[in-house]
């Protein structure tokens, strides 16, 4: 039974860091991208980042890029999300998320059959 579990998420102030973890159990996702997702209340689920098995590519949002990170370590089936520089808008549950393999449409929810429980990330003014 394939499982993604995140943790890391939690109360900051604006302007802080969180780091995200996200462990899969139940196979190993050769040539897969994982990324994150997430949604606000009364929004819908959004594309934040993803990267490629090899880490080669990493791809993210608008509205995140140059403030969050992406990373993996394939050896203990693990993706990241390091957060810096957050926002208020930033609040949301955030999801972490796997491939079959290689996905073109890597920012559609869609592509990913794999999804974890969520994690809330509250970001104070």
């Amino acid at each position: 039974q394939v499982q993604l579990v995140e943790s890391g998420g939690g109360l900051v102030q604006v302007g802080g860091s969180l780091r995200l973890s996200c462990a899969a159990s139940g196979r190993t996702f050769t040539n897969s991208f994982m990324g994150w997702f997430r949604q606000a209340p009364g929004k819908e689920r959004e594309f934040v980042a993803t990267i490629s098995w090899s880490a080669l590519r990493t791809y993210y949002s608008d509205s995140v890029k140059g403030r969050f990170t992406i990373s993996r370590d394939n050896a203990k089936n693990t993706v990241y999300l390091q957060m810096n520089s957050l926002k208020p808008e930033d609040t949301a549950v955030y999801y972490c998320a796997a491939t079959l393999g290689s996905a073109t449409y890597y920012y559609r929810s869609d592509e990913y059959p794999y999804w974890g429980q969520g994690t809330q990330v509250t970001v104070s003014s």
